[in-house]
């Protein structure tokens, strides 16, 4: 049985890695999507414009998840030799990136609402709604990028349960306020969308309150502290940028793509946005195990290129392949199987529940491919070392396949499935790119340095 380097089986160590990576990654979910639950008894306005105030938390994401990315990369090398020392500067430089882009955000969000909105829909109903929740969730920015940068340098050194139980506590928190100020409660009056908002606010102060806590006073191996800051990085910060750069700038891309995509969904019918807004809550929820098996799989590949030993990458990545594709084929049936409970749950027209429905069917096909290229490349193309591929080939999708053919089905008035069929297109098309960069097996690239070089 192939086995890592400290002697658990290949399954072993993936699994203990992505059970609470993926439970984390429910919860966070969890966390939105009682947002989106709640304010969907609210009608379709409501949920429409939570969408569209949510697109600047979903770009903050996306950065802090690439940033998060190119620190695991190197981390996971690092920690494959056991070099703390390295990884305590490498954390350092993404936790500065980190909180510089939170701070960025906030001030867009806070500052330029109105305009951000107008960019993403000309509805001037869903805009006007959405302008304060996305002021309120705008000061969240700078707490939520030293969260999740906090959690993910834990899970860097293979300590990835502590994310899961502080996104708990954050869930907790987040539903038990939705309650309150959404409704309203005793003498608090019911604010609606705001109400979820401010609820968003306080559970992200609280989870990253959390996360610093237990890495001050309980984290026992890697030791960071916010004197790292200071910490001189020297040739680390040539590394982070040459290796890292690449995943960042694929993640950028991937949000201005996702940005686009709002504005092109935003230019529907209202029914459109509210169905979008409905099946991009299946997305998130189903995608949820894929990105914690990619992610477990991500820092496996680095351990094992790290350590030294690609012999048994070859039939590691085979192994994850087939793993991918038959938890691909799984998810579709799932996504077909909940589709109908899952509507049920939203109070919506029954034009939206019928272009919901339609976009459901086409995500359940979709995401066969995306759980075999999208993880496959970052789980192992990515994180072995060869960071600049998955950044090239997402660039040429976007904005040769995806965008364009995606404006001119909204040009010529398609129906609101065949435009999102055209936004999920590179879902299949990328498999075909996907199977062959693997298999050649020249993306395994040892990133590290001696420790006195670092």
């Amino acid at each position: 049985m192939l086995k890592m380097p400290d002697g658990r089986s290949v399954y072993r160590a993936m699994f203990s890695l992505a059970i609470p990576i993926s439970l984390q990654n429910l919860i966070t979910f969890a966390v939105n999507f009682a947002d989106n639950l709640m304010v969907g008894t609210l009608r379709d306005t409501a949920i429409s414009a939570v969408y569209m105030g949510t697109q600047v938390q979903t770009f903050l994401s996306m950065m802090i998840n690439g940033l998060s990315a190119a620190m695991l990369i190197l981390i996971a090398q690092y920690w494959g030799k056991r070099d703390l020392d390295s990884i305590r500067r490498i954390a350092s430089i993404a936790m500065r990136a980190g909180l510089t882009i939170g701070l960025l955000l906030t001030v867009a969000s806070v500052g330029f609402a109105r305009p951000i909105l107008q960019l993403l829909t000309p509805d001037q109903a869903v805009v006007q709604a959405a302008i304060p929740y996305l002021q309120i969730t705008g000061f969240s920015c700078l707490f939520f990028a030293l969260s999740q940068i906090t959690i993910a340098m834990m899970r860097g050194v293979e300590n990835a349960r502590v994310g899961m139980y502080i996104s708990a506590f954050a869930l907790l928190v987040n539903v038990t306020l939705n309650y309150v100020f959404i409704f309203g409660l005793g003498p608090l009056p019911a604010m609606g969308v705001n109400g979820a908002a401010i609820a968003t606010l306080i559970s992200r102060v609280f989870e990253a309150a959390a996360a610093v806590w237990y890495m001050l006073r309980c984290e026992k191996v890697l030791r960071w502290r916010f004197s790292c800051l200071f910490m001189k990085c020297g040739v680390l910060v040539r590394d982070f940028v040459r290796y890292g750069g690449p995943v960042m700038a694929g993640d950028l891309v991937w949000s201005i793509n996702t940005f686009c995509q709002s504005m092109i969904i935003g230019r529907l019918m209202k029914e459109a946005i509210t169905a979008a807004s409905i099946m991009n809550q299946m997305n998130n929820l189903v995608f949820i195990w894929i990105s914690g098996l990619s992610a477990a799989v991500g820092i496996l590949t680095g351990i094992l290129v790290g350590a030294g030993e690609t012999e048994k990458i070859r039939p590691y990545a085979r192994l994850v392949q087939l793993t991918f594709l038959a938890v691909g084929v799984c998810s579709c049936g799932v996504i077909l199987l909940l589709k109908g409970p899952f509507l049920s749950l939203y109070n919506i027209t029954p034009a939206s529940q019928t272009i919901a429905d339609q976009m459901m069917t086409l995500l359940s096909v979709t995401f066969i491919g995306t759980c075999y290229q999208a993880s496959g490349l970052a789980g192992l193309v990515k994180a072995g070392g060869d960071t600049s591929f998955v950044f090239k080939n997402d660039t040429l999708f976007v904005f040769l396949v995806v965008l364009p053919s995606g404006f001119a089905a909204l040009t010529l008035g398609a129906p609101a499935w065949v435009v999102m069929a055209c936004l999920k297109c590179d879902q299949i098309l990328k498999c075909i790119v996907a199977v062959v960069k693997i298999n050649r097996f020249n993306w395994m690239k040892n990133v590290t340095r001696p420790s006195h070089a670092a």
